[in-house]
Parts: C-alpha cells; structure tokens; sequence
C-alpha cells in the first residue's frame, strides 16, 4: 500500500452495502503492506448468530494479526493498536455507532417529535476524536475503517431506522474528508472513488 507524505497516519475508507465484500478488501489491503496488521471489531456477541460469524471472522484471519475488541472508544483503539502495528483494520464504523446509540439511551426514546441535533452530535464528536487521533500517529501507520453505506435503499419506516441512516451518512462524509483513499465496494470490487471524484473536480477547474 502507498503511503503519501503527509502528517499523521493514513486513513483509507472501504463503504459498500452488505456482502459487498468490504471487509474481505480491507484484509487484502493490509496483507499486501507486508506490515504488522492489528484489527479492531466494534461487533459484541449479543446473540447466537453474531457470536457466530465473529467466530467465523477470527478464524479466518492471520494467526499473526492481534486483535483488539472494543465497541465504543474506538480513537483509544486506534492509539492502543498502533503501538503495536503499521496497518490497523477497525471493523467496522455501522456497528459501533449502533452501539454509539444505545450506550447513551439516544434510540431509546425516539418518535417523531424527538429527532434533533442532539441524535446526532455525540456520534460526530466522537469521529472528529478519531480523525483528530490519527493527525497525531506517525505517518508511516495506516487505518483502514470500513462501514456501511445505507443510504441507497428504501427510507425506514421507523424513527430510529431514519436517525440512525442519516447519522451513518454523515459520520461516512466526516471519515471521507480525512481519507487519503475512499473505495467504494461494488460485487467485491473496490473502485477509488476519492480519486475520480478529485479528478472529476480538477477537469471542471
């Protein structure tokens, strides 16, 4: 993986819907830099099914690559796994913010009436910690983030559903502005879009 010159580590954004192969690309990414990979899962077995496929995700990893799991201070994450890795996958942003939500009792009580900024600026601050984290790592560490995009289907029919898309789309913008990359998974395939979206700027200047 290149690096840029640049202060602080690299960040690169992998988005893409469900089993659009974006956790798969993230692992390949930081095989191919031949660096110490440590990887950060936001995911907390709560039932059955997620005790499962985090089984099935460990299992499926290097033997060599440490893991840290934590599904809330994810900036602390990122500064604990650094000290021991170049490439740190956090696994994945969708899940912590809902975990985000429900540690602070925001989905506990949202209807209609109630859906205001207040949904929305912890989980913000807590990603600009994030971003503001990384401005403060060597620039030889990379952090790879995947999360989901959902804002192409159908609107939910619930509150939280609503606040809960919105919020991930914006906390997917802040991510973007701070990547040095942004790849889009489409069919398990990864299209820089942070690339033709800044040469499609710099053809209309």
């Amino acid at each position: 993986m290149a690096m840029n010159k640049q202060q602080g580590a690299q960040l690169v954004l992998v988005l893409g819907g469900a089993r659009s192969g974006k956790s798969t690309f993230a692992e390949q990414l930081a095989a191919h830099s031949n660096g110490m990979v440590a990887y950060i899962a936001t995911a907390q077995a709560n039932d059955d099914d997620m005790r499962d496929r985090i089984a099935r995700h460990r299992a499926a990893r290097p033997s060599d690559w440490s893991t840290l799991e934590e599904p809330l201070h994810i900036a602390d994450a990122v500064r604990r796994a650094t000290e021991c890795a170049n490439v740190v996958i956090l696994d994945c942003a969708t899940t912590w913010l809902s975990n985000w939500f429900f540690a602070r009792e925001d989905g506990a009580h949202l209807d209609e009436e109630t859906i205001t900024a207040q949904h929305y600026d912890s989980a913000l601050a807590e990603i600009k910690v994030l971003t503001q984290a990384l401005a403060t790592l060597p620039a030889d560490k990379t952090v790879i983030v995947v999360s989901n995009e959902v804002g192409l289907g159908i609107v939910p029919a619930y509150a939280l559903g609503r606040v809960y898309r919105d919020v991930l789309g914006l906390v997917n913008q802040q991510l973007a502005r701070a990547a040095q990359r942004v790849y889009l998974m489409i069919a398990g395939l990864g299209v820089d879009i942070k690339r033709l979206h800044e040469e499609a700027l710099g053809r209309r200047a």
